[in-house]
């Protein structure tokens, strides 16, 4: 039963940053592990997409024919982001605007290596990871100070 607990934050983690600490507090387990699954499945995450990624690119390019290129508001942010700040900032937005997947393919798009997309990601699922645990757990206490009800009166 606890693999199955383990799992669900591993894979609501691996589709929305968010969806492991809120899975993890609704399965019951602890603080600490529901950190480490959600790290565990951003990982999983940008590993599949990293490789998958590299793979359908070449695919595309292989049989596509170039087309025009246009640049929608959110390319044009994407692109901002990665002028100013690099994979940095691809990074460290990733749980917070984008998804993992989503922070992976436009890291995959801009050609990072691979050795660099895995250890900006992992330090970012490292960080964030601590910040929306507790804070998720917290919000409880939080939310019932500020009401005068529950565990916080």
């Amino acid at each position: 039963m606890e693999f199955a607990k383990y799992l669900s934050v591993l894979v609501a983690s691996m589709v929305k940053f968010i969806g492991g600490p809120v899975t993890g507090v609704a399965m019951g387990l602890n603080w600490l592990e529901t950190w480490a699954f959600t790290v565990v499945g951003m990982m999983a995450s940008v590993v599949l997409v990293t490789y998958a990624g590299a793979i359908l690119r070449n695919l595309m390019n292989r049989f596509r024919r170039p087309a025009p290129r246009r640049f929608s508001s959110r390319t044009r942010l994407a692109v901002r982001v990665w002028k100013r700040s690099g994979m940095a900032g691809i990074a460290f937005l990733t749980p917070l605007l984008l998804t993992p997947i989503g922070g992976t393919i436009l890291a995959v798009s801009f050609k990072v290596s691979r050795s660099m997309i895995f250890s900006y990601m992992l330090m970012s699922a490292l960080f964030w990871g601590i910040v929306f645990t507790l804070g998720v757990y917290q919000l409880p206490e939080l939310f019932g100070r500020f009401t005068g009800t529950g565990a916080g009166k």
